[in-house]
């Protein structure tokens, strides 16, 4: 007897990493580090903050500041700026060094949950019927495709039922995004007619074309 929760399971991971696809790995990235950064790098994004509004106001002090008339006060603020363009950059390093570690984290993390509990699921229950197929609805070789790799014959495994979902939810996407495409007007497709001659006449920007009586030479 085909276990009724297995369908729904295989669905719903399908379901999940075809909206993962949807919505974009870059996106859904970028979503997570930003909420990454807020809770654990917050100290950090505020020193970074911090710095590069001091170093720009250390640099348009500097430059307003003479380093012949007021030698002392230049080097001082020369120094600070160069303390701070220190600061900042190892800040940056650090805050570049946790995205990049982050980035590599929740691809794995991605995968795990899709790829990868695809590929758990297939093999772990490749011997167990996700449903039954009624006797002599299919060609055999049709009903030996679906039992693949393990499963009963006659019945459906968890590797074809995730293939049929993802096709169904394809399917279903283009259906989507065909219907989101404008379609043309009634008057783009119009074809103007030439009521007096009443034929059809087809829109066109080329010019049209003139045939000239050409004139000869009567010879003596």
């Amino acid at each position: 007897m085909a276990n009724l929760n297995l369908p729904v399971v295989v669905f719903l991971f399908v379901l999940l990493a075809q909206i993962i696809t949807w919505v974009g790995k870059t996106a859904l990235q970028e979503l997570a580090f930003s909420f990454y950064t807020r809770v654990f790098l917050s100290s950090s994004q505020k020193t970074q903050k911090r710095l590069r509004s001091q170093v720009l106001q250390d640099k348009a002090e500097l430059n307003k500041t003479s380093s012949q008339d007021e030698f002392a006060k230049w080097a001082k603020l020369k120094r600070r700026v160069d303390k701070s363009l220190d600061d900042l950059e190892k800040t940056n390093n650090k805050l570049s060094s946790a995205r990049s570690s982050f980035a590599l984290r929740f691809s794995s993390f991605l995968w795990v949950i899709t790829t990868g509990s695809s590929l758990f699921l297939a093999w772990y229950y490749r011997r167990v019927p996700v449903f039954w197929l009624p006797d002599g609805w299919l060609p055999r070789l049709v009903v030996s495709i679906l039992a693949f790799p393990g499963a009963p014959k006659g019945s459906v495994s968890v590797g074809a039922w995730s293939a049929v979902c993802r096709q169904v939810l394809l399917a279903l996407e283009h259906i989507v995004k065909s219907l989101r495409t404008p379609t043309p007007t009634a008057e783009a497709m119009a074809v103007p007619v030439d009521v007096k001659a009443g034929t059809v006449k087809p829109k066109t920007n080329l010019p049209e074309a003139k045939i000239e009586e050409i004139e000869t030479e009567e010879l003596d």
